[in-house]
């Protein structure tokens, strides 16, 4: 086992079998190198509040003669976002994330700054937006996360936000479309559409076409738009075939929650296609995702039926 400081490489020799591993840069994310009164190095790992002699790096090494592994490592329902990311270097990679305050967005905005992203959470609540931020920092002191106002049910607050965002002349490597409302009464929003279908897919939809051409820049980039498998249960065009627009945006007479979010998680579906049809040819790909079902957010809020429903099943599903 040998240490160059001036390359800041450790290199480690298997006693039998020769190989060779060597840790090159710097340490992973949360780490930070301390000195004990012996004059010892020791390391400290601030996320998971525990100390080591052991150079955390050893657990990152990379053989000098790198063979590809046979298999691609496979993740199933129980893997954590934390798993799934281990040993990945996010750092340099800017990431927005909206509703990033509460559920899947919170532990999707932690997970990617605990590994070294910058995370932008864009929030309907600025105070909200910034509890989460403190949440995230208490975790590691050196995250890069900030909060900023985004109401997706103003498209005047999409564009302010998204000027805002062009303001600070970052880069946008992943932009995740994840805020939603569920089981909304039916209300217009000051654009004077319905609610769940403005928030859930025509605010995002915009978001989008004004990032788009810092998304193209920045390029290898990512769109990521949260789904559902609801999207399944519900159609979208008339008898003759055709895209039935009074379906998207309904009275209030003919407005039913459930078939509503169904129908806004279809338009995200659609529109994720679509969008990588167009951008991947730019280097900017686009993916729906289906988080799991009914998993216990605060997406259920608006109704005590769904919140009953989501309590009943909260056993059988997957944990934020």
């Amino acid at each position: 086992f040998s240490c160059s400081h001036l390359e800041e490489k450790t290199q480690w020799e298997h006693p039998k079998s020769g190989k060779r591993k060597r840790v090159a840069g710097d340490l992973p994310y949360g780490w930070e190198q301390e000195t004990d009164e012996n004059g010892q190095v020791y390391f400290v790992d601030h996320i998971n509040k525990r100390t080591t002699y052991l150079d955390p790096r050893l657990a990152f090494t990379v053989e000098d003669n790198p063979v590809k592994p046979t298999t691609r490592q496979k993740y199933d329902g129980n893997s954590t976002a934390m798993e799934i990311l281990q040993g990945r270097d996010l750092s340099g990679k800017v990431v927005i994330i909206t509703g990033a305050n509460s559920g899947i967005g919170f532990e999707t905005a932690k997970s990617l700054a605990l590994h070294g992203a910058c995370v932008i959470l864009a929030c309907r609540s600025l105070a909200r937006g910034n509890d989460a931020v403190q949440r995230i920092l208490g975790e590691w002191h050196k995250a890069k996360v900030e909060a900023m106002t985004l109401d997706l049910a103003s498209l005047q607050s999409v564009q302010h936000f998204a000027e805002a965002f062009k303001s600070k002349n970052l880069p946008l490597h992943i932009l995740i479309c994840n805020a939603a409302v569920f089981g909304a009464p039916w209300s217009l929003t000051e654009d004077g559409l319905e609610s769940t279908f403005q928030v859930n897919h025509l605010g995002h939809f915009y978001l989008v076409q004004l990032l788009e051409d810092v998304l193209c820049q920045s390029s290898p980039a990512r769109v990521v738009v949260v789904s559902s498998e609801s999207h399944r249960f519900t159609e979208i065009k008339d008898s003759s075939g055709k895209l039935d627009f009074s379906l998207l945006s309904p009275s209030k007479k003919e407005y039913w929650a459930m078939l509503a979010y169904n129908r806004s998680k279809l338009c995200n579906i659609l529109f994720s296609n679509e969008l990588n049809r167009r951008l991947s040819p730019h280097g900017v790909t686009s993916n729906s995702v289906h988080p799991g079902n009914m998993i216990y957010s605060s997406l259920h809020r608006n109704w005590w039926v769904y919140t009953l429903l989501f309590t009943l099943a909260r056993p059988f599903t997957k944990s934020m």
